[in-house]
């Protein structure tokens, strides 16, 4: 799955803009102009989708952008936790049985799905390896 999701900038009567993720309920956040919004939403996003973790639920499909809506991506390192996150649920692998498959204790399995601790990403794409998935990297124009 690709971790960008579309949001709506809805400009404040005192200027600045409010920003809605409509796949993501929750993620709220605002700015005093577009590109600090657009910044900050990424974090507001960024940490709902923790919560997802946090709270042991399926992690929300983001939606093709519509019209007036931009485009705002997951940073490399929690998107990649996600992934793995999703994998396990979509094949019901535990924590467990990661650590097994990848010869790791129960913590540092538990270390490697919290998005707010940092893992190396050769160590996710090797997690990632184990449950059959793999990541890819993009690039756009800013």
């Amino acid at each position: 799955m690709r971790y960008v999701y579309p949001c709506v900038l809805n400009p404040e009567e005192e200027g600045g803009f409010y920003v809605v993720f409509p796949d993501v309920p929750g993620a709220l956040t605002c700015g005093d102009d577009r590109a600090e919004s657009l910044e900050l939403a990424e974090d507001a996003l960024t940490i709902m989708l923790s919560t997802y973790v946090y709270m042991d639920e399926d992690i929300p499909v983001p939606s093709p952008a519509a019209d007036g809506q931009e485009l705002v991506a997951v940073p490399p390192i929690p998107a990649a936790k996600l992934a793995l996150y999703t994998a396990m649920r979509e094949q019901g692998i535990t924590a467990a049985a990661l650590a097994e498959r990848l010869g790791i204790d129960d913590s540092t399995v538990a270390k490697l799905l919290d998005p707010d601790r940092y893992s190396h990403i050769s160590t996710i794409t090797k997690a990632l390896k184990a449950v059959g998935r793999r990541l890819v990297v993009e690039d756009r124009a800013a």
